[in-house]
């Protein structure tokens, strides 16, 4: 899928795992684009919930979806995504959000209509010049990228994560997180074949990258 001239990184777990960390830190060591995936998920539940349309309600959000014109805007070493021109602000991180991405997330017609457009996220971190891209998410090294150059899977204790989300000012409530993910039909989240499982618990987040960076450095100064 790739070369050592542009590497995939794929970074899979579940809510305040420390995914979203050691991507940033890996983007800044190996000069990737960082694509974060739960963001995009986010952003289509905030446009979905501004429409008034119901997760249960699917020709709604089939009607919805195709209608909607996606985009990408890269920020720094970050992409974000553009529904319609526009970048989506707080509101991603609202209560609304929270009490409902799980749910949105769940639905095939969702993910399936955002596959080819994370999968392209490889194109826009090509025309900006990065090395590769760092893709963090919940199905990354099983759905979107099983071929990645790494795959790695983050594991924390559920009172870790649930103090993290709290320190980190969000509401989510984690074992309702885990269970809404590890259940859906599509893509559930899980530590897909092959992948390196790393458990966050006890780990510092320099703990924690540098032994993602390690295997990446030393592929990349390989004759």
């Amino acid at each position: 899928m790739s070369s050592k001239d542009f590497i995939i990184v794929a970074i899979d777990g579940g809510a305040a795992s420390g995914k979203s960390s050691t991507a940033c830190a890996l983007s800044e060591r190996f000069q990737l684009l960082h694509v974060d995936t739960g963001s995009f998920y986010r952003a289509v539940t905030a446009e979905l919930l501004r429409r008034g349309v119901s997760h249960t309600d699917l020709p709604a959000v089939r009607a919805a979806l195709a209608g909607l014109k996606l985009g990408t805007r890269v920020t720094g070493r970050r992409a974000e995504m553009e529904i319609d021109g526009r970048v989506a602000g707080g509101e991603i991180r609202s209560r609304d959000v929270n009490e409902n991405v799980s749910l949105f997330s769940a639905l095939p017609e969702l993910r399936q209509w955002l596959l080819s457009y994370q999968r392209g996220q490889t194109g826009v971190a090509r025309r900006h010049g990065f090395r590769g891209l760092v893709m963090e998410g919940r199905d990354i090294g099983s759905v979107i990228f099983p071929r990645a150059d790494f795959r790695f899977f983050l594991r924390a204790d559920p009172s870790e994560r649930a103090r993290r989300r709290v320190a980190q000012g969000q509401q989510d409530t984690i074992h309702e997180r885990d269970r809404l993910d590890s259940s859906r039909k599509t893509s559930p989240l899980t530590c897909p074949p092959g992948a390196i499982a790393i458990d966050s618990t006890r780990l510092t987040l320099e703990e924690v990258v540098a032994s993602m960076a390690a295997p990446i450095a030393a592929y990349l100064a390989a004759p």
